[in-house]
């Protein structure tokens, strides 16, 4: 089985690694030079200088040699860049190939979810995705880790399963793609209000309070367009979550914390060579919990802060202005 993947950033090239350890892998990436150091020295001296690469790993900056005769193909860009490629794919790729999705993100102008793009434009292809609270370095490092995919079909997530399985990176299979995906792309909006409140200098009791609270909001708008509760308990909701929010590699809450300082978006942005998620979908989510009719105050706030028509600081004011509530809902 050949396995294609395309995008050859920190996670689009670490999971290119875990499935060399099961299946010949090519991944595309973009600069010649990345291609040539990943082939040459199986290292991404861009974006994981340092950090090892399976050996069987190859690379190319040649799509189509990527693509060719490839059996799955996994989508490591991010979602400013899936139109691109998946025009290419649609070009080239045969029918009934499956195509896994790696992006946590929406479409600015619809709001859509990426596999919902994939669908658009490769029809008669099976969609996943692999999703969950999977630092890039940490893996590469060794270190234990879990993650979910999702396919409607649930015979082929248990076939893919173990091709992302490595003995320390553990692969669960769940039904709802839908909640898996919104997880992964919902939970940045949140990271970067926890960096925020890093950035603040508050401490571990506000932290607690972002993330227990974020995971509110995003499990109400993820039931409300279609996602399964239970899955936003699991890996690809609070799981995914507390990773992002917590951890200093994460591009999100580096945002976050780089805002309550002080500096602009556009300052935080220049002085960055990769994309935070976070920042594109803030304006997407709120837009969808105006359409779901959901209440998301913390999203709200920091879409505020990245539209530049407040502080970090002035967010978070606002947040404690509100009026009090219950925690759940009653019945």
């Amino acid at each position: 089985m050949k396995i294609a993947t395309l995008g050859a950033g920190s996670w689009g090239t670490t999971v290119a690694h875990l499935c060399a350890h099961n299946a010949p892998t090519m991944l595309y990436a973009r600069d010649p030079a990345v291609a040539e150091a990943i082939h040459t020295s199986k290292e991404n001296p861009r974006y994981l200088a340092g950090y090892g690469l399976h050996p069987d790993l190859d690379a190319s900056s040649d799509f189509d040699a990527v693509v060719a005769d490839a059996e799955v193909v996994v989508m490591g860009v991010p979602s400013k860049g899936f139109d691109e490629i998946l025009a290419r794919l649609a070009a080239v790729l045969p029918a009934g190939v499956p195509v896994v999705s790696l992006a946590k993100g929406l479409d600015r102008p619809t709001g859509r979810r990426m596999t919902e793009l994939i669908e658009e434009a490769l029809p008669g292809h099976p969609i996943g995705v692999l999703t969950g609270p999977n630092l890039a370095k940490e893996i590469l490092a060794g270190h234990a880790a879990a993650s979910v995919i999702a396919f409607d079909d649930t015979g082929l997530a248990d076939d893919l399963q173990e091709l992302f399985s490595t003995g320390t990176f553990r692969v669960y299979t769940n039904p709802d793609r839908v909640g898996c995906e919104l997880g992964g792309a919902l939970k940045n909006v949140i990271a970067i209000a926890a960096g925020m409140a890093h950035g603040l200098g508050t401490g571990d009791n506000t932290l607690a309070a972002v993330i227990t609270r974020g995971l509110a909001e995003l499990s109400r708008l993820g039931v409300a367009m279609g996602g399964d509760a239970s899955t936003f308990m699991g890996l690809a909701g609070m799981g995914d979550l507390v990773a992002t929010c917590m951890s200093p590699q994460s591009r999100n809450r580096s945002v976050g914390e780089a805002l309550g300082r002080g500096m602009t978006i556009e300052e935080v942005l220049a002085g960055m060579d990769q994309v935070a998620e976070g920042v594109k979908s803030a304006p997407v989510v709120v837009e969808l919990g105006q359409r779901h009719g959901v209440d998301l105050p913390i999203a709200q706030e920091v879409q505020l802060v990245i539209a530049g028509e407040q502080s970090a600081e002035q967010a978070y004011r606002g947040l404690l202005r509100r009026p009090h509530q219950g925690e759940v809902a009653r019945r």
